[in-house]
């Protein structure tokens, strides 16, 4: 019986939001209608046409129409005639275009410079293969015609130890023009090393520096003497004596003066170099007066010494040095080969009896002794040179000196400031201002007067 009561209660209720959402919406019926009615009509389109037309125009401008909006201005280009040139000339200016090849091989001129440089090139990479190969060939050669020789007085040739050795010929190849040989095995000598210093014939720029300024192959021999009395001596040619008494210190220290052998037969060619007088008269006998005058474009310098320390230092690497450097025993001899209009193996033999002159000389070095006098003169001579070395370095030692006695007080120093302790930081103090003070005070000197 309630639920007609119900029903009946929510329809009455419902119908008055129903009319009111039907009010809402009658106004845009209304706006629908009315729309329908003017497009209807034939005045209408084109109103609506003139409307949209309006509405495009209002649309914001183009960014190509901003760019070229002064090209519109007629200020922008006042006193121009786009019809008649500027300056009044009516005939209009004609350009000519050049005509440019299209291929290279038309114009070849333009790349001269190229061309060159390639050139260049192959004829560089062409000269070091040439001189390259001609360097080795008599590097063979050399080692060909003097092994037998080297066999006879060593026991051991071509053998150091070093893997890059040439197992054929023995020979070590150092760079493109630079050989190397080690013998070793026989008395009064630890052993002997043979460099062939050749022309640089493979770096084109030194081979036309050497046909502006000529030079020649070189054989320079060096051999560590064990058994040799006190004495520096030294036959050179007259432009490598001059060179030697500049760089070479043990002929800068005991022997700088240069003399001729013209007295003793000897080519004028050469210069001595000779610290004890009797040495050069007992080891410049017949024999050695021969081969200096038949070989004398080839022999460029043969020195003794038992001081021998190489090239001079230079003065602030000698002056900070605290010691002589060690000193060695060598007999060295350099020669020229003669490579010129000349087979490589015959330059070989020629410089055969060279080889042979080395000998000859080790055996006079190791037989040669002093008398006491020109003993007592070579100690005496090291003894001045060990002086004057000291009076040069000593300034140098007194500041390492006094650099490390400033080192230690500084560490003492650090030491005792490190510890906890007033009285001891104290004490140390006055100590330190005690000795700059007396470090200040002038220094007097005290005279002892004897009672008469």
């Amino acid at each position: 019986m309630r639920l007609p009561w119900v029903l009946l209660t929510c329809l009455l209720v419902s119908v008055p939001f129903l009319a009111a959402e039907k009010d809402e919406f009658a106004e845009f019926e209304d706006f629908e209608e009315e729309f329908e009615n003017v497009a209807s009509s034939p005045d209408a389109a084109d109103s609506i046409e003139d409307a949209e037309v309006e509405v495009e125009d209002e649309e914001e401008p183009v960014l190509e129409d901003l760019e070229m909006e002064h090209l519109a201005d007629e200020e922008e280009f006042e006193g121009w005639d786009a019809k008649e040139p500027v300056g009044g000339n009516k005939e209009v200016p004609r350009l000519t275009i050049t005509k440019v090849p299209m291929h290279l091989r038309t114009n070849w001129d333009s790349y001269y410079l190229e061309m060159l440089m390639l050139a260049g090139l192959a004829v560089y990479f062409l000269n070091f293969m040439v001189g390259r190969s001609k360097n080795q060939r008599l590097a063979n050669a050399w080692f060909s015609a003097h092994k037998s020789l080297l066999e006879e007085n060593f026991s051991l040739v071509g053998d150091d130890g070093s893997k890059d050795i040439d197992t054929n010929t023995g020979l070590i190849k150092e760079s493109e023009n630079v050989f190397t040989l080690w013998c070793s095995g026989r008395t009064c000598c630890e052993g002997m090393l043979v460099e062939l210093k050749l022309l640089k014939r493979q770096d084109l720029v030194a081979v036309i520096s050497q046909m502006l300024r000529p030079v020649a192959d070189q054989v320079q021999v060096r051999v560590n003497l064990t058994e040799v009395d006190s004495f520096v001596m030294c036959i050179a040619s007259k432009k490598t004596a001059l060179r030697l008494v500049k760089d070479m210190a043990d002929i800068n220290v005991f022997c700088p003066e240069r003399k001729s052998l013209e007295k003793m037969g000897v080519s004028p060619s050469f210069n001595l170099m000779n610290e004890i007088g009797e040495v050069s008269a007992s080891l410049i006998d017949r024999r050695m007066v021969d081969a200096l005058n038949k070989y004398s474009d080839l022999i460029d310098c043969i020195h003794v010494s038992d001081q021998y320390t190489g090239p001079k230092l230079p003065q602030d690497e000698s002056s900070a040095a605290s010691k002589l450097p060690e000193a060695s025993k060598v007999l060295i001899c350099t020669f020229n080969l003669p490579t010129k209009q000349k087979t490589p193996q015959e330059a070989a033999e020629a410089a055969r009896p060279l080889m042979q002159l080395v000998f000859y000389l080790l055996e006079r070095v190791k037989r040669l002794k002093l008398g006491k006098e020109a003993k007592i003169k070579a100690i005496n001579n090291r003894q001045k040179a060990q002086e004057a070395f000291l009076k040069t370095t000593h300034a140098a030692r007194a500041e390492a000196a006094a650099a490390r006695r400033e080192d230690k007080r500084r560490q003492e120093k650090e030491r005792i400031l490190a510890e906890d302790d007033p009285e001891k930081q104290r004490r140390w103090e006055e100590k330190e201002n005690k000795r700059q003070m007396k470090k200040k005070a002038p220094k007097m000197k005290q005279l002892k007067v004897k009672a008469i």
